[in-house]
């Protein structure tokens, strides 16, 4: 870089010019991200674009000389934030929705600016502490025991993994040193995330070893088959060694019944895995105490507060009360990383793969703090009650069908009629620009998925998205007739 951008430690006058460039251009972007947060529905939620536009239109070299920070920025507005698909738009609906709330975004920016990394206690007490006091209040909000030791990764599919590395250790711990026998199965519902299946191809399980367990009419594993499975299983000589169950599964939002699962995981000694990045934050409310029955029976849990608890990307919480287990399979500690002996230091680095740990903890515990527990539960409350209104007015429409009940906040449903005039109408909402929806398959049919989660969304973004569907269903049956 320029030496009018690199400053020089050792000369005040320039590294105080460096800070007040960056302070200029820090309250310029902060008053751009209230614009465009003020803003969003202005932007359209789907970027207009075709493979490769963004790479041709950007330098194929970088610059020789640093530029301004008014000049990346300006280059920011024109050419990056058009080919961005808007996750913070209240009518993105696809997927999981997501939030990024203003206190996560003053937290990501002291993140940012102080940069700490905490490889062991030492490296940064704040890292390893706040860790254990957000994710204990985040334990106390979702009623699980205080045996839960948690740990933040960064997605769900991080903490699916490690959770099969757990169920491995639990079941084979030689494996730590000789490597892995071949013989370990995994049990869990055809419904079940492709991360089970991903994390058992990285630990070693194979994945050939998955047993998908068929599920029911309402997109539940079937226990009675999950039974027959590790005992046929058993019969072969293998070892089953872990079941993975569901609450608010990634097609339907359906619900494993997880106290049966614990059962059978208690009965057969086996690791229990419950996935509840999407619906975890649920376990807040009485009324949806019924979806997580059995839950504290598991030996590891998954919520992503980065999905439906207003947490910026990526915070992925995993909770396990077997942390030794964690810690036997995956500590390994060199001369220059030894460390405090204190019984009360926690050194992330023994209970992860990564070694490097982000101060994600710090976003979570402003957005717990900023929001309260009342706020996150009218919150919740708020997209659950929009979805069910929805459901009723596709229930109400004989020219639709619902495919899957609603538990939480998503809805699943399709029009009358082939895949081809159902993916014709997502397209038109989609090209609509104020919202985007997604589709799974579900009975080997193509069905219409609105996801509803960002804290920006109303009950006015929800009829849009109905009246948009509403007009691309006729419009294309009237291009049918």
């Amino acid at each position: 870089m320029s030496e009018k951008h690199l400053p020089d430690p050792n000369d005040p006058q320039a590294w105080s010019r460096y800070v007040e460039d960056f302070r200029l251009s820090a309250h310029s972007s902060v008053e751009w991200i209230a614009a465009y947060l003020g803003n969003i529905r202005a932007i359209p939620v789907l970027p207009t674009m075709r493979p490769g536009e963004l790479v041709d239109a950007l330098p194929a070299h970088a610059p020789e000389q640093g530029e301004s920070f008014e000049t990346i920025l300006a280059d920011f507005q024109s050419k990056i934030l058009p080919a961005v698909t808007q996750w913070n738009h209240p009518g993105f609906m696809a997927y999981f929705g997501t939030s990024a709330s203003t206190p996560g975004i003053l937290a990501e920016l002291l993140i940012a600016a102080m940069n700490t990394n905490g490889l062991h206690w030492k490296t940064s007490p704040a890292v390893a502490e706040l860790e254990q006091v957000a994710l204990g209040w985040l334990r106390e909000w979702l009623t699980l025991p205080p045996e839960f030791f948690g740990i933040i990764y960064d997605t769900a599919s991080t903490s699916t993994m490690h959770a099969l590395i757990c169920a491995r250790e639990f079941a084979q711990p030689e494996t730590r040193e000789e490597g892995y026998h071949g013989n370990l199965v995994v049990y869990t519902s055809d419904q079940a995330h492709s991360s089970v299946e991903k994390g058992a191809m990285a630990v070693g399980i194979g994945q050939k070893n998955v047993r998908k367990v068929p599920s029911d009419a309402e997109f539940r594993m079937k226990t009675d088959v999950l039974r027959s499975l590790i005992e046929a299983d058993l019969r072969a000589g293998l070892q089953p060694a872990c079941i993975v169950a569901t609450i608010g599964t990634t097609s339907s939002t359906s619900v494993d019944p997880v106290a049966e699962c614990a059962a059978l995981a208690e009965e057969f000694n086996l690791w229990l895995h419950v996935d509840c990045a999407y619906a975890g934050p649920c376990a807040l409310l009485p009324e949806c105490a019924a979806h997580f029955k059995g839950i504290e029976r598991a030996h590891s849990i998954v919520p992503n507060p980065h999905k439906w608890l207003m947490t910026q990307m990526d915070l992925s919480a995993f909770y396990t009360r077997k942390p030794h287990i964690l810690r036997q399979a995956l500590s390994l500690v060199p001369e220059y990383l030894r460390a405090s002996e204190d019984p009360r230091a926690v050194h992330l680095m023994d209970y992860g793969v990564p070694l490097g740990h982000r101060f994600r903890s710090l976003k979570l515990w402003f957005i717990l703090r900023y929001f309260g527990r009342d706020g996150v539960m009218e919150f919740l409350r708020r997209h659950n009650q929009f979805a069910r209104e929805f459901a009723g007015w596709v229930d109400a429409d004989e020219r639709f069908e619902r495919i899957a009940p609603v538990p939480f906040s998503v809805v699943c449903f399709r029009l009358k009629g082939s895949d081809e005039l159902n993916k014709a109408v997502i397209e038109k909402v989609n090209t609509s620009g104020s919202t985007f929806l997604s589709h799974t398959a579900l009975n080997g049919q193509f069905v219409i998925r609105i996801a509803i989660g960002n804290i920006a969304t109303g009950l006015g973004d929800v009829e849009l998205a109905w009246k948009l569907i509403l007009d691309a269903a006729e419009e294309e049956r009237q291009t049918n007739k």
